[in-house]
């Protein structure tokens, strides 16, 4: 078995177009680690330091790991973790 992990668009050219790979379990940052081991350069896009860059978020079942235990959130075999990257814009319409 394996942790599910769901890549956005802009990743995906790092892992072969593949929008969903397996990891292993572990916390989120041993499974960045590994995918990076994997799939080079997912890591350092991912993470900086041994933190969860500030503009990504990632979420484990549908949990914001922000409100878990961040970096050292556990994630066990059949867990499904999803990568999203901030989405910046908005503000008001100029008339």
């Amino acid at each position: 078995m394996a942790v599910k992990v769901r890549i956005p668009t802009p990743l995906q050219r790092l892992t072969q177009g593949k929008e969903e790979v397996e990891g292993k379990a572990g916390t989120v940052m041993a499974l960045i680690q590994d995918l990076d081991a994997r799939y080079p350069g997912i890591g350092e896009r991912i993470s900086e330091g041994g933190k969860v860059r500030r503009f990504v978020n990632i979420y484990v079942n549908e949990e914001d790991i922000r409100f878990l235990q961040a970096e050292q959130t556990a994630v066990k075999d059949d867990d499904e973790v999803s990568i999203v990257p901030a989405i910046a814009g908005g503000g008001k319409r100029r008339e």
